[in-house]
């Protein structure tokens, strides 16, 4: 397969992460979106390595899934202790956490 179609592909699910983090209320689906935007930015990393014919795209695609597998425990945990907090894991409700 062709790699420029691997960059579409990236394109493609990048634009659907950022569309759920934009349009979603609730946090865990935003939450995925983020991860979602994470992926494809490893898939485009990947495939420009591949079209260049060099291993530093796969080199920072690996320091990305560290730093995303970083981001899913804190992330779920914040998550978590908003929901014990106030029952809610929704995003319309930010005047609550002002305090």
């Amino acid at each position: 397969m062709d790699p420029v179609n691997f960059v579409i592909l990236a394109s493609i699910l990048f634009a659907i992460g950022s569309a759920a983090v934009l349009l979603r209320r609730n946090a865990i689906v935003a939450f995925m979106g983020v991860e979602l935007m994470l992926n494809a930015a490893n898939l485009a990393l990947v495939a420009f390595a591949r079209i260049h014919g060099e291993i530093d795209g796969q080199v920072m695609a690996f320091f990305v899934m560290v730093v995303a597998a970083a981001e899913v425990v804190v992330g779920l945990a914040i998550i978590i202790a908003v929901f014990r907090a106030r029952q809610t894991i929704s995003l319309d409700e930010p005047a609550e956490l002002k305090g």
